[in-house]
């Protein structure tokens, strides 16, 4: 395969992903029904973010020509893939389909359906792609690994992986700081940084720093378009459980009926709790954030802007490791 006709393929599967069709619509319910936290509504905004900024001929053309071909005979790629939100995945594949090298690929249990469809549609399209790709539980006799996972699970795989060329990933979180002088559009497009994919992301905001003394009710009352997530029965499940916890703990928190705030140092939050704190200065706390080893992205004034955070480009690669550059290395 050339990469013209890697793009034409890429370019007829961003077609088929917005046209959105009955056979489409089926397996996103499928995966629903599989991962109650994919739902339909999400799951379309992840595709629509993939066939925008992945997806788009200008900027795959622009992100194509940015990198030299892979030096040296194709090698075998193992990546293990994430499954926290939907087709999470599919820039560690779109990577490794363009280097160039054989892709040995372990879906994750929670997302294999909506992934597996689009490798299906590719390899329809261009027989040579199911070549290059292969679904498969058990990834021996790679040449390198890509996987990502927990802080647990990732160090499994630098005990497995650290004999060959690997990029592991583990937990990370994102984060928001305000200035108090954001509009209400800004906090309602906080509000998806948040809330999108019920938090599950690691480019979701779980903590938000404020200046003393600032009024978080204009944020409660934007995160409200989010209040239908009160019908989700796993999420209300995580939202009555933390609030009896801060309950029971006597720990003081807000709440707008579907999220809870809660003061705490930790960048994590559970499910359903968004986690704020207080800073003096904005450019040390900004520093200091940014060079956090747990955060993934940042936003604010000067920073991602609110309403960007899951929307990442081709280029923002997970925890800042630069994938298509490692591939080209193999």
């Amino acid at each position: 395969m050339n990469k013209t006709e890697k793009v034409a393929a890429l370019l007829q599967l961003r077609a088929y992903l917005q046209e959105d069709s009955a056979a489409l619509q089926t397996v996103k319910e499928r995966a629903f029904q599989a991962n109650g936290w994919f739902t339909p509504a999400f799951t379309d905004i992840a595709i629509q973010n993939i066939c925008q900024y992945y997806l788009d001929e200008g900027l795959l053309q622009q992100w194509l020509d940015a990198y030299p071909p892979a030096a040296g005979a194709p090698r075998t790629v193992g990546i293990v893939a994430a499954g926290n939100i939907p087709l999470v995945g599919f820039h560690d594949w779109l990577c490794g389909f363009v280097s160039g090298h054989r892709v040995k690929l372990k879906l994750s249990s929670k997302d294999a359906l909506l992934m597996q469809h689009i490798l299906d549609k590719m390899a329809g399209w261009l027989p040579a792609a199911a070549e290059q790709t292969q679904v498969s539980d058990m990834l021996k006799d790679c040449d390198a690994y890509i996987a990502t996972g927990s802080n647990n699970s990732a160090r499994y795989f630098e005990y497995y992986f650290s004999r060959f060329p690997h990029i592991i990933r583990r937990n990370r979180t994102s984060a928001a700081l305000l200035t108090g002088e954001e509009s209400p559009a800004a906090l309602e497009a906080l509000a998806d940084d948040i809330m999108l994919y019920f938090g599950l992301g690691c480019r979701n905001v779980t903590k938000v720093f404020a200046p003393a003394g600032y009024d978080f009710n204009p944020l409660l009352q934007a995160l409200e378009k989010y209040n239908y997530l009160e019908d989700h029965h796993k999420y209300k499940n995580n939202y009555d459980y933390n609030l009896a916890l801060l309950l029971l703990n006597g720990t003081p928190y807000l709440t707008n009926g579907s999220i809870l705030l809660q003061e705490a140092d930790s960048l994590f939050s559970p499910l359903s709790v968004l986690h704020y704190g207080y800073y003096e200065n904005a450019a040390s706390l900004a520093a200091s954030l940014l060079a956090n080893p747990d955060l993934q992205c940042l936003t604010g004034q000067g920073f991602v802007p609110f309403g960007q955070a899951q929307q990442p480009s081709l280029t923002d690669y997970a925890d800042g490791v630069d994938t298509r550059a490692f591939l080209a290395t193999l």
